[in-house]
């Protein structure tokens, strides 16, 4: 079954309407767990860092594990977005770079919501014109990132800053960040708007091979042994205390989604291409999936050792409040059913339940 709905953002008339869909579930199930929850509402990106919720969705693993309640989805640009959806009640969950989900932690003291698995692991790059050869010829350069505050964006910020670059979240600076969406980032840069883009998948392999992009930074090349959080599944931690028997089998379909995507290799692109498809009304060529599914890997693991950088990255790039994200991370419904596979449970790094 699949009940995608093809959105950037949330009408204000539609977000209300489910605002009030969600207080009246939650009242009427509050401490039920699964039962009466007609509907569990899931966030995801059109990207191929998200494929753990391209799968789920398209192959219905989600719906599988789910049940009864159904499985209903918002496709998303970027994390901001998704963050208001969820603080608004408007989704219970999503699939989510690691930088929004810090921002709403910090913001909310805490309360907003937990990391309950990672997803993706890699798979994010600035690409730039050819003329642009060095860190230094960056200088009155224009670069995109797919939305301010998104984990892209402050990894390209803080890159700048170690670069001895200055930037400023209004725009201008040494270099200028224009945060676009992804597919009119495609364009700009085809039409020579933009020098380049700190993007995730499958955009990375877009603008290589189809606008003749070169890499100059893929920021595996950034963190100790070439590992780092590209998406991770955020769950509204209301939502969960009121339904743990639901995230417990959101997790179910998400294991699920991630050990398909391991067995099946071979048939992966197609599944993959055609959610995609799904979702945005156009695939991928064979040659950019091929080359962007090189640069991920699927993995449960959140990779928590790596969010006190994160946390780091974010302050020096000026998107975020300063805070602690003790508590961030509840991945004890995880490691159960990890332990239940025999498989190794994942570590909170101290930064959680484990």
């Amino acid at each position: 079954m699949k009940n995608t709905r093809k959105t950037t953002a949330l009408t204000a008339l539609g977000l209300a309407a489910m605002m009030l869909a969600g207080c009246a579930s939650a009242s009427a199930d509050q401490g039920t767990g699964k039962d009466d929850l007609a509907e569990l509402r899931l966030g995801y990106f059109a990207n191929v860092t998200h494929a753990p919720a391209l799968v789920g969705v398209s192959e219905g693993l989600f719906q599988d594990a789910l049940g009864d309640v159904e499985v209903k989805t918002e496709v998303f640009n970027a994390g901001p977005a998704a963050i208001e959806a969820l603080s608004a009640g408007a989704i219970d969950a999503t699939y989510i770079g690691p930088n929004p989900a810090i921002n709403t932690f910090i913001q909310s003291g805490g309360q907003s919501a937990n990391i309950i698995a990672g997803a993706t692991s890699g798979g994010a790059a600035l690409v730039v014109s050819d003329e642009i050869k060095t860190a230094s010829d960056l200088k009155g350069a224009t670069l995109a990132t797919p939305q301010l505050g998104n984990t892209q964006d402050v990894a390209l910020r803080s890159w700048l800053a170690d670069e001895g670059f200055e930037t400023s979240v209004s725009g201008g600076g040494d270099v200028n960040i224009t945060p676009t969406e992804n597919a009119q980032t495609l364009t700009l840069f085809q039409d020579g708007e933009v020098d380049g883009a700190w993007v995730p998948e499958p955009w990375v392999s877009r603008l290589v091979v189809d606008a003749g992009a070169k890499v100059l930074i893929d920021e595996k090349d950034l963190w100790k042994d070439g590992a780092f959080p590209t998406t991770v599944l955020l769950v509204r931690k209301d939502f969960a205390k009121e339904h743990p028997e639901a995230v417990e089998e959101l997790l179910e379909g998400h294991i699920a989604s991630v050990q398909w995507l391991d067995d099946n290799a071979a048939e992966a692109p197609a599944v993959i291409n055609g959610a995609l498809e799904d979702a945005t009304g156009k695939g991928l060529s064979d040659e950019v999936l091929a080359r962007a599914l090189q640069n991920v890997t699927f993995t449960v693991d959140p990779h928590a050792e790596t969010f006190e950088k994160l946390v780091s990255n974010g302050l020096a790039a000026g998107t975020q409040k300063k805070g602690a994200i003790d508590g961030l991370f509840d991945l004890r419904a995880l490691n159960a059913q990890l332990k239940d596979a025999g498989q190794e449970p994942v570590s909170a790094a101290g930064l959680g339940e484990d």
